[in-house]
C-alpha cells in the first residue's frame, strides 16, 4: 500500500484570509503546497490528505481537485475543536485551535496506513519526499517513527529570527530530543539563538532542525488520543496552550515505546515567514524551474 501525505492546512485561512487569496509562487500560478504535493505524488505517495477547516471545503475541493483527479486519491478532514476532547468542557474562551498534533489526531478515521505529515506553507524539496517515502515503504513500524531533519543553515531567513526545533540525535541516528529554539537568526557570519535572558548562543549551519515533516505509522493516534487526554487535563484551561507534534513524539521517546529516526536531507527549505520573503521563494522556484527539476505547469 503506498504511504499517504497529510497536509496541515486547517490554519491557512488566518495566514492569508481566504484560500483564494493563497501566495502564487510558481511561473504558472502555484502555490507552495503544490510543489510539496507534486514531489510526493512522484516519490511514490498515493493518497492526500488535507486538514481544513470545515467552512473552506468547497474552496479547497475547487482548488485541488481538478490537480489532482487521476493523479491521487484526496481526502479531506476537519480540525474542529470539539473533536477528540471525549466529555471535556472546552472553554467558553478557547477560540485558538488546539495545535498540530490534535490535527493530526483528527485524521484518525481516515488513514490506515504509514503517513508523513507537512505544513501547507512550507517548501520542503524533492530530496526530503524521497527520503521519507523509502522510510514509509521500508521501516516504519509501530515503534518507528522518522523526522527530516533540516540544515539550519538551509532553512534561515535573511529578514528576521526564525523559531526551529533543534533535533539532538544519539549515537545510532535517532532523535534524542527536540529544544525549541524561538529566536535564531544570522549575527555578522555567525548563526545564533537568542535565550530568554537575551544571551547569545552559536549553532553550527549544519545543525539538524525539524520543519514539521514527520513519518509516522498509524499507532501514532492511540497514542496521541491518550496524550492529548493528558494535556487537556494538564493545560486545556489555558486559551494559548497547543498540543504540538513533539509532545507526542517526546512521549514516544521518553516512555521507551520506540524510536525515531533523524533522517538528513540536502534539500533547500524555504517559506514566507515575512513577507519580504516572497520575492526570494519566487526567484528561488523560477530557478528550480529553469534548471529542470520541476516543469513550468505542474498540473498541465
Amino acid at each position: 500500500m503506498k504511504p499517504t501525505l497529510l497536509i496541515l492546512a486547517a490554519g491557512m485561512a488566518s495566514r492569508y484570509g481566504s484560500l483564494k487569496q493563497i501566495q502564487q509562487f510558481g511561473p504558472s500560478g502555484e502555490t507552495i503546497v503544490d510543489y510539496s504535493i507534486f514531489d510526493a505524488i512522484r516519490a511514490g505517495f498515493g493518497k492526500i490528505v488535507f486538514i481544513i477547516r470545515k467552512d473552506f471545503e468547497k474552496e479547497f475541493k475547487e482548488i485541488f481537485e481538478p490537480k489532482l483527479k487521476g493523479r491521487a486519491a484526496t481526502d479531506y478532514v476537519y480540525q474542529e475543536m470539539g473533536a477528540f476532547v471525549n466529555g471535556y468542557s472546552v472553554p467558553a474562551d478557547r477560540t485558538k485551535p488546539w495545535g498540530t498534533a490534535h490535527a493530526v489526531l483528527c485524521a484518525k478515521d481516515a488513514i490506515k496506513e504509514p503517513f508523513a505529515v507537512i505544513n501547507a506553507d512550507d517548501f520542503y524539496g524533492r530530496d526530503a519526499f524521497e527520503k521519507a517515502a523509502a522510510f514509509l515503504n521500508n521501516k516504519c513500524k509501530p515503534d518507528v517513527y522518522s523526522v527530516i531533519g533540516y540544515e539550519l543553515g538551509k532553512t534561515i531567513s535573511e529578514h528576521g529570527s526564525v523559531s526551529r526545533g533543534v533535533c539532538a540525535a544519539n549515537s545510532e541516528g535517532n532523535l534524542a530530543a527536540i529544544n525549541e529554539r524561538t529566536k535564531i537568526y544570522k549575527d555578522g557570519s555567525q548563526i545564533v539563538y537568542e535565550d530568554g535572558d537575551g544571551e547569545k548562543h552559536p549553532l553550527s549551519p549544519d545543525t539538524p532542525v525539524s520543519m514539521n515533516f514527520w513519518g509516522f505509522h498509524p499507532s501514532v493516534f492511540d497514542l496521541s488520543e491518550k496524550e492529548f487526554s493528558t494535556f487537556l487535563r494538564k493545560s486545556g484551561d489555558n486559551p494559548k496552550s497547543e498540543f504540538f507534534i513533539p509532545i507526542v513524539v517526546d512521549h514516544f521517546i521518553s516512555s521507551k515505546q520506540g524510536v525515531v529516526n533523524v533522517i538528513p536531507t540536502s534539500s533547500q527549505w524555504f517559506g514566507v515567514t515575512y513577507k519580504e520573503d516572497a520575492p526570494g521563494v519566487q526567484a528561488s522556484l523560477n530557478e528550480l524551474v529553469a534548471k529542470g527539476e520541476y516543469p513550468d505547469n505542474l498540473w498541465k
